[in-house]
């Protein structure tokens, strides 16, 4: 962390195809070793699939899949004293939106023996479905934040 100053916000470009600024930064946090193309021809094909699967338009499946799983708080550690505590926070909404495509991403890549492109639109489409191991880690933060809430007193 910047001792000095807040790092700036870097602009995001939307994509190409849909001229979304959500797909855009689905396309870069996807994106690996700067291969662009490579990304984007993942994401449409998982968009490809997903349509051929709930003959639904691809963006809004997109859209209420991360809306599904983004988290609403999340837990921090505070050191107070000799102890550590786990503080429950609010999380703001361009931090929800990363973790939620963190998340799809992560579940995605741990679904073995398929393609990613494949292992992306399975998991868009479970989250839809508010099934999936992304929204399971959803609910689990969650869990952790109200199991907390005894110390939401150490918010900082």
């Amino acid at each position: 962390m910047a001792r000095r100053r807040r790092a700036e916000k870097r602009k995001v470009a939307p994509d190409t195809k849909y001229q979304n600024k959500l797909v855009g930064r689905f396309i870069t946090q996807v994106m690996s070793r700067g291969k662009k193309s490579v990304a984007e021809r993942l994401i449409y094909g998982a968009f490809g699939e997903i349509h051929e699967q709930t003959q639904q338009e691809p963006l809004e499946v997109f859209e209420k899949a991360i809306g599904n799983v983004k988290p609403h708080l999340e837990v921090k550690s505070r050191r107070v004293g000799g102890a550590t505590y786990q503080v429950p926070v609010e999380i703001s909404r361009d931090r929800q939106v990363t973790l939620a495509l963190r998340w799809i991403i992560q579940y995605a890549k741990a679904r073995k023996g398929m393609s990613m492109r494949r292992a992306l639109a399975l998991e868009l489409v479970d989250a839809l479905k508010n099934q999936g191991a992304s929204v399971k880690k959803r609910d689990d933060t969650h869990k952790m934040a109200q199991a907390n809430k005894a110390f939401a007193h150490y918010r900082w």
